[in-house]
């Protein structure tokens, strides 16, 4: 198969509608979103500093050096998103900047010390939380920090980007940004409808939204990124449809429409919506299906999950070329890579492993003071985990699972292997979400939006039996 065509889709392609809303509903269930296999609710404390130690010292021996991605968590918001499930503090004292930051440059100052210096830096990315809470100044010197300690690479697909909240940042601050070396921008809008923003404590206006945009083109983004969301309280096909055209009419580079997860169980904010202004099964289903009909027939190409981009974009080549990956960022194009994460909660993959930092400020800020590498839990895979880890890579960025190149590296018969999977597979074959045959398995142009319920018949730990289940999103 030609390689422009295994991701299912060429740039520019229509992507048809998914499935029907009976599919959906029948498949609309909880289940892993595989930024990582195994997923995180699998790390444990047996894996420490020790361990992480000795990942990255055997990384170092690969004869091909490694490039790396960074990743850097800010925990900071100014204002409650009630939807938010991420791990942020909220407060509007900036002063809480300077302490968390000069940990950080001990943090940086301490891993990089165990990498060769032969491994260049390929991506870094700010995440949060809001990371404009810090001023460019403060973001300036958490990156000449990385660059005294690591070597960032000069080619052309290095990224550097940020998460911006369009209402705390001005276009003179995104100048500056783009001073520093970023060049991709992610911003998070979720719905312009005034009673949505309303219902979930986050007024931003068009023009705010739009200001910031043009911005980051006028002083040389590569890539703007604007993150929606379906399913919140008070939103309608009508109203969410005013979102999409505007949307469109700003013309982003890429986009994430994101499915809310209510699980107010789990994440306190949540608990200030009205479970009662939440849109029914019914009516989110037809907030997704309006929203992939208004972004393909605008000439945006479906990439896999929640992501869209322009047919020019990074990501939609990546994908043509076969070239896609995806990790704790999302998708990316820097597939060979080992990522480093920094600060409260991040998580790092290195080799055939995954490490994370405490969740709670106290208790990183408490490995840090005492000199240590804030490892709270980790993995190291084991071969039925790396196996896995391809094979699921495979699926959730190109809809395709060559079996032949499994077979050949892991020197494994596939279909007896992953009998039970197969046999787990044989309803959504039924429904025509997937094709089988000798050589490869493969999504139908309908099965591309159900990607996470195929990846699911091939995950070894959810058929586990265990007293505290995680709970994880549903699939729609």
């Amino acid at each position: 198969m030609p390689a422009a065509l295994q991701g299912g889709i060429l740039p520019g392609m229509h992507t048809p509608l998914p499935p029907s809303p009976e599919l959906l509903r029948r498949y609309d269930k909880p289940g892993p979103r595989y930024t990582s296999y195994p997923t995180a609710p699998q790390f444990c404390a047996s894996f420490d500093e020790d361990a992480l130690r000795q990942v990255i010292a055997h990384s170092n021996g690969d004869p091909v050096p490694r490039k790396l991605s960074l990743y850097v968590h800010v925990p900071y918001c100014q204002s409650p998103c009630f939807y938010c499930g991420c791990n942020r503090i909220i407060t509007r004292d900036h002063s809480k900047s300077a302490p968390y930051i000069a940990r950080l440059k001990r943090e940086i100052g301490m891993m990089a010390a165990l990498f060769d210096h032969d491994r260049e830096v390929i991506q870094l990315h700010f995440g949060g939380g809001t990371p404009n809470f810090f001023s460019p100044a403060e973001l300036r010197g958490i990156v000449d920090e990385m660059r005294s300690h690591l070597r960032f690479s000069d080619a052309a697909e290095r990224d550097i980007s940020i998460e911006l909240d369009p209402r705390f940042v001005s276009p003179a601050e995104v100048a500056e940004l783009a001073d520093i070396g970023f060049n991709r921008a992610s911003l998070g809008v979720q719905d312009f409808n005034p009673e949505v923003q309303a219902a979930i404590n986050r007024i931003q206006s068009i023009e705010e939204t739009q200001a910031i945009i043009e911005a980051c083109r006028a002083h040389g983004f590569a890539s703007v990124n604007i993150d929606l969301i379906y399913g919140l309280p008070k939103q309608t096909t009508e109203g969410f449809a005013n979102t999409l055209d505007t949307v469109i009419a700003l013309r982003p580079d890429r986009l994430a429409v994101y499915s809310y997860a209510h699980l107010p169980e789990l994440f306190r904010p949540q608990r200030q919506l009205n479970a009662f202004d939440l849109p029914t099964a019914e009516e989110k289903i037809a907030l997704l299906r309006l929203a992939i009909e208004k972004l393909t027939q605008a000439g945006y190409v479906y990439i896999g999950m929640d992501h869209f981009a322009l047919p020019d974009d990074e990501l939609a080549l990546a994908q043509a070329r076969g070239s896609l990956h995806r990790n704790f960022m999302g998708y990316t194009t820097h597939a060979d890579s080992d990522l480093i994460g920094f600060g409260v909660s991040s998580i790092s993959h290195i080799g055939e492993s995954f490490s994370q930092n405490p969740r709670t400020l106290p208790e990183w800020e408490a490995a840090i003071d005492a000199g240590r590498l804030p490892v709270w839990r980790g993995l190291a895979m084991s071969e039925d985990d790396s196996l896995r880890a391809d094979l699921i890579q495979q699926w959730m960025c190109h809809g395709r699972i060559d079996k032949t190149q499994i077979e050949r590296h892991y020197d494994i018969d596939f279909d007896a292997y992953f009998a039970d999977a197969i046999e787990r597979l044989a309803p959504l074959q039924a429904d025509g979400l997937v094709q089988l045959d000798p050589t490869q398995i493969t999504a139908t142009a309908q099965g591309r939006w159900l990607l996470r319920n195929v990846a699911m018949c091939f995950d070894a730990y959810l058929g586990q039996s265990t007293a505290a289940r995680p709970a994880f999103s549903k699939a729609i």
